[in-house]
């Protein structure tokens, strides 16, 4: 017995002691420490390490749920062990950021009549609002989009864009709007194809788009909350000029970009521009001062933006190519007010085969001016036959887009040049023409592998690569030497 407690005393046996204690300490403070991590929501648990930051959430995003009024209830109808983490992960912040948003999720597997109640199928989330009755869809393919054009090349299909926020967002913004913006196209003379980036960003927007053959039935429907002229090669007909000057003069919204035509070749085009202060410059634009890698027409414009058509532009570029100019002239009618919000340097040209004018071009330009329209109503007296007809007067605002160059969203700029601000500053210039409204389309996240590759080695890259590492490399070396030889 004398011998265990001399045990006991030992120097050894106290350091052994004293590790254990501390050992112990140290396993229940990373017990408690994960057991406190662990009640922590999901969403602030979840850090986002991805290279192109797919988790990040956008101000448009937050604001929108910021200021919802109205309960939306997603349901997830998939297996949530089985589920992409990377979708379980972007659902939980989003719906993180509003007390309006909940999220349910039903194993499609364990409840299969789910599927038949919602009629999807099973990967899917259902976005519903009960105050409005509206419902949309969003499939998991929607979110993680695969490039099925790689399968053809390597014979495997690759994960090329993450639309998390763009697909949720649009469906919040769809469920929770009493009403729709309808746009109509023009079609009959030759117009260009929007690409399907543009067309993906104004179904975000939920915009319903519909052809609209002025030549067919020269009149615009009553519901047109913009009438959309994209690249127009042959001009309108004088019954189709006066349609398009009759609906701006009863407050409507027209949006015009220009393709590869002269104000030769659509005089009535011009003549309406002309109306609201705007005429077409002959020839193209070169500008040297504010050009892509030494091309004059590849232009980037000055951009002179505010309110909502600044919303979402952070790099303040913008390319346009192979574009014709403007120059804004008085208005017909002093009521109407042009605005320009892309411009040249004042060292630009507008070159023809003949000559080179230099000054400073528009490159779009708004014109608004405000409209009464008159409405005849009838108030009728319930004890006699008779009836007085009124007149009610509503003020309206007319607006006409004009944007110089059909390459501003051509697909070729837009889908290579991800960078640039051109389909954020198309959408929020065709959202401009609805009251109230904001741009809720947001373009995906890319998930294709980025490298770091050096273009331009250099002296400084020289440094980086091979100076650093052998200065250290020799300083290691001679403190090594030192030492040995004390």
């Amino acid at each position: 017995m004398e011998k265990m407690k001399a045990l006991f005393k030992t120097a050894g046996t106290k350091q052994g002691t004293y590790s254990v204690a501390v050992t112990a300490v140290v396993i229940a403070i990373v017990v408690v420490v994960n057991l406190v991590a662990g009640q922590i929501p999901e969403s602030y648990r979840n850090l986002d390490v991805s290279s192109t930051n797919i988790y990040d959430i956008s101000d448009i995003s937050k604001e929108l749920l910021q200021s919802l009024d109205k309960d939306v209830k997603m349901t997830v109808l998939s297996v949530k062990e089985e589920a992409d983490d990377r979708i379980k992960t972007f659902l939980s912040k989003y719906a993180a950021l509003s007390d309006k948003i909940s999220v349910e999720w039903i194993d499609p597997v364990l409840h299969p009549s789910a599927l038949t109640e919602y009629g999807v199928d099973e990967n899917t989330i259902v976005v519903e609002c009960e105050d409005t009755g509206k419902t949309t869809n969003i499939a998991f393919s929607d979110i993680i989009v695969t490039d099925m054009y790689s399968y053809y090349y390597t014979g495997s299909a690759s994960e090329s864009e993450f639309d998390g926020e763009g697909q949720l967002t649009g469906a919040v913004g769809y469920v929770t709007n009493d009403t729709n913006q309808v746009i109509y196209t023009t079609t009959g003379h030759g117009e260009a194809d929007i690409s399907s980036t543009i067309s993906d960003l104004m179904d975000k927007n939920n915009y319903t788009r519909t052809e609209l053959n002025l030549l067919m039935n020269p009149e615009i429907p009553a519901d047109c909350d913009l009438l959309l002229m994209y690249a127009p090669a042959t001009d309108l007909t004088e019954d189709e000029k006066e349609a398009v000057e009759n609906y701006l003069a009863e407050g409507g919204k027209v949006m015009l970009v220009l393709g590869d035509t002269t104000s030769e070749e659509l005089p009535n085009i011009t003549a309406v521009m002309k109306t609201y202060g705007m005429e077409m410059t002959d020839g193209y634009i070169a500008d040297p001062q504010r050009c892509y890698q030494g091309n004059a027409y590849y232009i980037f414009p000055e951009l002179s933006l505010s309110g909502d058509m600044a919303d979402g532009i952070s790099s303040q570029m913008v390319l346009l190519i192979n574009t014709h100019g403007l120059t804004l002239e008085d208005p017909e009618r002093e009521t109407i007010s042009v605005v320009p919000f892309m411009q040249t340097s004042d060292e630009a040209y507008a070159v023809t085969e003949e000559n080179q004018e230099q000054g400073s071009y528009v490159l779009g330009a708004v014109a608004t001016e405000e409209v009464s329209t008159e409405e005849d109503a009838e108030d009728s007296d319930n004890d006699t036959e008779d009836s007085d007809e009124t007149t009610d007067t509503e003020k309206k605002e007319s607006r006409l887009t004009v944007i110089s160059a059909a390459s501003m969203i051509d697909a070729q700029i837009t889908d290579t040049l991800t960078q640039l601000d051109n389909t954020t500053l198309f959408i929020n210039a065709v959202t401009e023409n609805f009251e109230g409204v904001k741009n809720l389309s947001i373009e995906p996240k890319s998930l294709t592998v980025e490298y770091n590759t050096i273009q331009y080695g250099g002296w400084f890259s020289l440094l980086v690569i091979f100076g650093i590492p052998l200065a250290v490399l020799v300083s290691g070396f001679i403190v090594w030497f030192r030492r040995r030889k004390a």
